[in-house]
């Protein structure tokens, strides 16, 4: 089991994303290539798979897109990004994806965009 399966406590595979969304799973392997999510392979069968936080009902959390710009253009894969978002900071207090669904995405995003200095 990776970092990342340990962070993230529940995790839907793409289809299960798809469905959700209400769109194909083509579309959401686009949305994971353009970085309007963020997926790891998980489990015993290393499926695909975004965490269950990033969805809000039928939509991706509104905050999310934004804050995965600025994650990568700091130099982060997918899988980094992730457990970023969801170690527990101190400082916050709590993990900066319970701060993203908080609405505190400026907070977050300068804390993501003062990793790549």
């Amino acid at each position: 089991m990776s970092n990342v399966e340990t962070v993230v406590s529940e995790w839907l595979p793409l289809p299960d994303v798809a469905e959700m969304l209400d769109v194909s799973v083509t579309k959401v392997h686009a949305l994971v290539k353009d970085g309007s999510l963020l997926a790891a392979r998980v489990g015993e069968r290393k499926i695909r798979s975004v965490p269950a936080e990033f969805i809000a009902g039928d939509h991706i959390l509104e905050s999310l897109r934004g804050t995965i710009t600025v994650l990568q253009d700091a130099g982060f894969e997918d899988e980094e990004a992730i457990l970023w978002l969801y170690t527990p900071d101190e400082s916050l207090p709590g993990r900066p994806i319970d701060a993203l669904i908080g609405g505190r995405k400026t907070e977050i995003r300068r804390r993501a965009s003062a990793l790549g200095w």
